[in-house]
């Protein structure tokens, strides 16, 4: 088929005007003015969007679809340690069948804003079977190992029989705080050895470099409560005890890191070792919610780190909409122009999931690229760019894997 719009935004040059996209299957084959697509491809099916502007589907990069059905249960908590204790009250409350519904749910919410590739972490991998995700999807097992190291193989290994029922996964060591040097390791060495994703959260809170940096904080005293060993505390910032636990600046993997808001000076200069070990995901609004220490957006990007968005989960979030990601975004970093924040959850995004080793190409609108596309108005003004950021709808319209979809309408209780 053959898709035009008033404008096509590629993300990968100039906005095109009375643009058009054909598409055969499920890849891009040409993008370019409707007049030369269409000569190009006579006889094909041509869909108008009329006065709308097409881009490439929107790429959460760190989410949990576990904990949609937390929206509004947890208000800001003190300290990080007493939202831990809050959400896990509320986790111990839900079952099998909770969770299954609180995913289905996230994924339909996700698409609705015009999501169409999650990365999202599961404390549930043995669920995957039993859910048809509606939108391309990393499925990423997060582990925990902090009242039994001695099992981290074991917990490696169980999540992995549960992951290769889906196309594409991951694994996730939770934090340096909750996973073992060991749990690490062994992530590390499946990743090496079959080149799969691996993301962790790292550096979030003011708690996690207390309890490092100092051996001290309402952290380390809930951690040491439930009998985490406290030994490796005390000396090291975050981000020095996780790359302590792989090795150094040897690292054979490339890691999507959540989060990266608790620095010290020292760290800066360790990271100028990682620009292309690490893709750093950031979530405003949740980063709001908390009250983390300001995300060193400049300091990063400065060193030449890839930066995406994501929502994290809707327990420290009011939806999953990366429209409100980029606006709350633009909010903390108004000198960034808004198509740089655009890339951030498209081009940016597209290149942590390293799209290459699997077959498949996100992120922008070109030739050879995954047909995922989404639609959202356009007037016409100068400001094009200023308008999607600025998008507060649904999308109404979508290509998924080169075919088309309508959205189904949002519940009464929706939230935006």
């Amino acid at each position: 088929m053959i898709i035009r719009a008033r404008t096509v935004v590629t993300m990968d040059g100039p906005p095109i005007e009375n643009g058009a996209v054909a598409i055969s299957e499920n890849q891009i084959v040409d993008v370019g003015t409707f007049p030369k697509v269409s000569a190009r491809h006579q006889g094909k099916k041509i869909v108008d969007l009329g006065e709308k502007a097409l881009l490439p589907g929107l790429i959460n990069a760190h989410c949990h679809l576990d904990y949609t059905c937390l929206r509004g249960k947890i208000p800001p908590r003190k300290s990080f340690a007493d939202w831990i204790r809050a959400i896990n009250t509320e986790k111990a409350k839900l079952s099998h069948e909770g969770y299954l519904a609180s995913i289905n749910e996230g994924f339909a919410e996700a698409k609705r804003f015009g999501t169409t590739t999650i990365a999202n972490l599961t404390a549930f991998p043995e669920l995957i079977s039993q859910i048809q995700a509606p939108i391309r999807t990393w499925w990423f097992a997060e582990l925990i190992d902090v009242r039994s190291p001695q099992r981290a193989n074991e917990i490696v290994d169980l999540a992995i029989e549960s992951l290769k029922s889906a196309p594409n996964w991951g694994l996730a060591p939770h934090a340096p705080f909750t996973a073992s040097r060991d749990l690490h390791w062994r992530c590390e060495e499946i990743a090496r050895r079959g080149k799969i994703l691996l993301t962790t959260h790292l550096a979030e809170s003011r708690g996690e470099m207390e309890m490092f940096r100092h051996g001290s904080g309402p952290l380390y005293e809930f951690m040491k409560s439930i009998g985490r060993p406290m030994d490796d505390c005390g000396q090291e910032t975050p981000l020095e005890k996780f790359v302590g636990h792989l090795g150094g600046a040897s690292l054979p993997a490339q890691w999507i890191v959540a989060h990266l808001n608790e620095l010290a000076e020292n760290d800066f200069k360790l990271l100028k070792e990682f620009t292309s070990k690490f893709h750093i995901v950031h979530s405003p609004r949740s980063h709001d919610y908390f009250g983390h220490s300001r995300f060193p957006f400049e300091k990063l990007r400065a060193l030449g780190f890839n930066i995406c968005l994501g929502t994290d989960s809707l327990a420290s979030n009011e939806s999953l909409s990366l429209f409100g990601e980029m606006r709350a975004f633009q909010r903390s970093e108004p000198g960034i122009s808004p198509d740089k924040v655009l890339e951030m959850a498209t081009v940016n995004a597209g290149v942590s999931l390293d799209q290459s080793r699997h077959g498949g190409k996100l992120g922008r609108i070109r030739a050879g690229f995954q047909a995922d596309l989404i639609a959202v108005p356009c007037s016409g003004t100068d400001n094009l760019f200023e308008q999607i950021v600025a998008f507060d709808g649904l999308v109404d319209w979508m290509l998924l894997d080169g075919k088309q979809e309508r959205n189904t309408p949002a519940p009464a209780n929706f939230s935006r």
